[in-house]
């Protein structure tokens, strides 16, 4: 078993000053405590308006712009919820519990920059799923109310909105609305009628009985299953739909029959859909995605006219990341055809265990699908995207998770010519991704595009001086690449779509340290920049922070970095080194030279956070947030077989990074993280003395209850007992004797971080006589929502740093 490591702050100190030692306040147990706010310094972070979204019309002519509200408040995060096989829904409106909404649209010409009204929208707009029309004169969007979900539509021409039907939709699985090619209207499922909700029964009618007979079912740990018969009658109640085609004319016309429908996707030249429904029998094991399911080809009438396949429950799949189910899966439409169906088939029985050459094989059935399927390609890996311009040039992208490799392949789809290896990489390379191809809108259908064999390419262009995004061309037959334009200091932009391919300009998103982030276009070739949006700084008493990527490595030579941020009018000469918080997330690789590589950029705007630690830096604390995790397993190794040894080494790095710098006092610095960096905290201080406090939200702190695999992690508790021990910090905590805050969601909806981690470790660290505070906050989930639970909760880790590292009392 691993053993303990304890490393002294103090050998990191180049001067010390005297540690905050012996303050501990008594906290009653348990604090009955109603909602606090922080400094109103952070309340203004918090309340500061998102930044908008932005959607471009398929003719590039129009920018719809979204907006969103602030943070909700408690009542609406504490509305009713039920949690049926892996979904949370609100049983009022058919909908997805603390659905997020936008709360305002807008229409830009992208050709002047000038707005363009639009009327007669609800007053009260909540808009879910809000998408053009392939042919740009209809926008749709699903507007929700606290007991339905309406159906609305916006004649672009007429600058009009209007609600569309009066049928309620059944968005439990987020509003599906899905345009035909031609855009005559959509498809979406609507509340069905005539069904019974069945009653909640307070007497039972018999035990809840599950029965093993030796056939191998490992899972993961799921949250939300079904519990019982009255979980089951409401899931069916509540998830069962029909399928409607809306007109834009105004007609509506029921497809089929209610159903737990999952999937209805319309086939490029509108002959077809493809539709696919939940059956039984469900499973109280497994989430809804393993639960027997059915996908059929319709015709645009709602006759079914081919039986794609019959999926039976999946409860017994391995745990291992590249598992799927046996038979036909990942079944979609070909994007250039009229009506041809592409999926996978695993060779190797869906076991990443099993030794096989060919994982996949890739087939392809036309219409009117009475002759065999045709194979198209044999994948040494897991089938991933599918993009065509036509049907000579298909791209199919395949990966494994194991060893972090991708292959992209030319396909003719007539069979004409051999595939063609694009190109064979590492997708942890950050540095050397070559990029996406960009697509264009005809007929209604997205393509990729292609000129003269050539595609254009877009990425983050990660670089060791930070993310500088990209369009590149590139030659599919000699994989040739040239460069058109890269994102210049002091900003950095992005491209989000191809408007003219002709006179090559781009939608482009761009920003600077100062300049929230807005909408603009390009033209690289006479690199003219045109605003289309003008947004104002959101916190403006934030301006005089700064900001700073750092470098540095561990002792063992790894690079790292982190974002340092300082408080306004901070002089390291006059103020000396400050009390600081580490903020991160550990993450897993399989190369030291992928591990070292930095992202994030110097000139992304600079708006704090309140979600990670950037707010502290208005409080007086140096912020190394984003500070990199790594834990490499080289070759054969796995990570996780040195987790606790590069924990240690990446904390001292991290610490030692702000001592050098003249910033950090290395016995004020403090660590903290959200889910598996709460997780990474507790085991920090378990098993070190580099930081004097700890902050960790919502983390999963003993392994053995999650025995079939976490994060990353492939092996179970039982193939290696000594690993799954060593990283709880739950099995160590008699050495946690740090302060330690922690925070969890007492609704907390991640697989593996029940509420009860939290629990459990604080009464493991109060009853061994350590120093802990939990704090749970009432109906949030893993991530908090609520305006009064954020508020809160920035107001317990500002306080509990000022305790244990500025030595404040109460």
């Amino acid at each position: 078993m691993l053993k303990a490591l304890k490393v002294s702050a103090l050998a990191l100190a180049l001067g010390t000053t005297a540690a905050v030692s012996g303050l501990q306040p008594s906290f009653a147990n348990p604090v009955k405590l109603n909602y606090q706010e922080p400094d109103q310094a952070i309340i203004d972070i918090v309340d500061a308006a998102p930044s908008p979204g932005g959607s471009l019309s398929p003719a590039g002519d129009l920018l719809l712009v979204t907006n969103y509200p602030s943070l909700p408040t408690i009542a609406d995060v504490a509305a009713e919820q039920l949690k049926l096989a892996g979904r949370r829904i609100n049983p009022a409106n058919y909908t997805v519990s603390q659905a997020r909404y936008v709360s305002g649209i807008s229409l830009v010409d992208v050709d002047s920059g000038e707005p363009v009204a639009i009327d007669g929208l609800p007053n009260d707009l909540k808009a879910l799923g809000v998408s053009w029309s392939p042919n740009g004169q209809y926008i749709a969007f699903a507007q929700q109310t606290p007991t339905t979900v309406e159906l609305w539509l916006v004649d672009v021409a007429a600058q009009q909105a209007k609600k569309w039907s009066s049928a309620p939709l059944n968005a439990v699985w987020g509003p599906r609305l899905e345009w035909r090619h031609d855009s005559s209207g959509l498809y979406s499922y609507t509340v069905a009628e005539g069904l019974t909700k069945p009653a909640t029964q307070t007497v039972p009618t018999g035990p809840v009985i599950t029965e093993s007979s030796g056939r191998t079912a490992p899972a993961r740990t799921y949250q939300d299953l079904l519990q019982n018969k009255v979980d089951e009658a409401l899931f069916d109640y509540y998830f069962t739909s029909q399928i409607q085609f809306f007109s834009v004319a105004g007609d509506a016309k029921k497809l089929g029959k209610p159903a737990i429908y999952t999937g209805v996707q319309s086939s490029p030249n509108d002959s077809y859909l493809l539709v696919s429904n939940i059956e039984r029998p469900y499973s109280y094991a497994v989430p809804y995605y393993r639960f027997p399911e059915t996908t059929q080809v319709w015709s645009s009438q709602g006759e079914a006219v081919y039986t794609v396949v019959e999926q039976p429950l999946a409860d017994n799949l391995p745990i291992a990341f590249d598992a799927v189910v046996q038979g036909r899966r990942d079944i979609r439409w070909r994007n250039d055809a009229d009506a041809t169906l592409i999926w996978a088939e695993a060779q190797d029985k869906g076991d990443p265990a099993v030794s096989a050459e060919v994982r996949d094989e890739v087939y392809q059935q036309a219409a009117p699908f009475k002759q065999a399927p045709q194979k198209l390609l044999e994948l040494s890996k897991r089938l991933g995207r599918v993009l065509a311009a036509d049907e000579e040039h298909v791209l199919i992208w395949e990966r494994w998770w194991a060893d972090r490799d991708e292959k992209l392949w030319l396909v003719d789809a007539t069979g004409e010519r051999s595939p063609q290896l694009v190109w064979d990489r590492s997708w942890e390379d950050r540095y050397n991704d070559p990029g996406e191809p960009l697509t264009v809108q005809r007929d209604g259908r997205t393509l990729l595009y292609l000129n003269d064999g050539k595609v254009l390419l877009t990425g983050k262009g990660a670089s060791d001086e930070g993310d500088r995004p990209f369009i590149d061309t590139f030659d599919l037959a000699d994989q040739n690449s040239e460069r058109l334009w890269r994102s210049e200091a002091p900003y950095f932009e992005r491209p989000l779509a191809l408007l003219d391919a002709e006179e090559m300009t781009f939608l482009t998103q761009r920003e600077g340290v100062d300049d929230p982030a807005d909408f603009f276009v390009r033209d690289i070739d006479d690199d003219n920049l045109q605003a289309l949006t003008e947004t104002p700084h959101p916190t403006p008493h934030t301006k005089g922070i700064t900001r700073e990527m750092i470098s540095y490595e561990r002792e063992d030579g790894l690079a790292m970095s982190a974002e340092l941020y300082l408080p306004a009018g901070y002089d390291k000469e006059r103020d000396g080194p400050l009390p600081t918080i580490v903020w991160a997330y550990p993450r897993e690789y399989k190369s030291s030279s992928a591990a070292a590589q930095v992202s994030g950029s110097p000139y992304e705007f600079m708006r704090l956070s309140f979600w990670g630690p950037q707010y502290l830096a208005t409080q007086g604390y140096a912020v190394l947030a984003n500070a990199t995790m790594p834990i490499v397993g080289e070759g054969d190794k796995q990570p996780n077989d040195t987790f606790i040894e590069q924990l240690v080494m990446n904390g001292k790095a991290a610490v030692k990074a702000g001592v050098d710098l003249g910033v950090t006092d290395p016995e004020r610095a403090a660590l903290g993280g959200h889910s598996y960096g709460a997780f990474m905290t507790a085991n920090m201080l378990a098993h070190s003395d580099i930081f004097k406090t700890g902050i960790a939200r919502s983390g999963a702190f003993n392994r053995s209850l999650t025995p079939f695999g976490f994060q990353r992690e492939e092996r179970t508790i039982w193939d290696d007992t000594d690993l799954y021990i060593g990283m709880s910090p739950f099995f160590h905590a008699d050495k946690i004797n740090e302060p330690l805050l922690m925070i969890h969601g007492s609704n907390d909806n991640n697989s593996g971080t029940f509420p009860m981690q939290s629990e459990r470790l604080y009464q493991a660290v109060k009853g061994l006589g350590g120093t802990a505070r939990l704090v749970m906050l009432p109906h949030e989930s893993h991530g908090y929502r609520a305006r009064e639970s954020m508020l809160h909760m920035l107001w317990e880790q500002t306080r509990w740093l000022d305790i244990y590292l500025k030595g404040e009392t109460e």
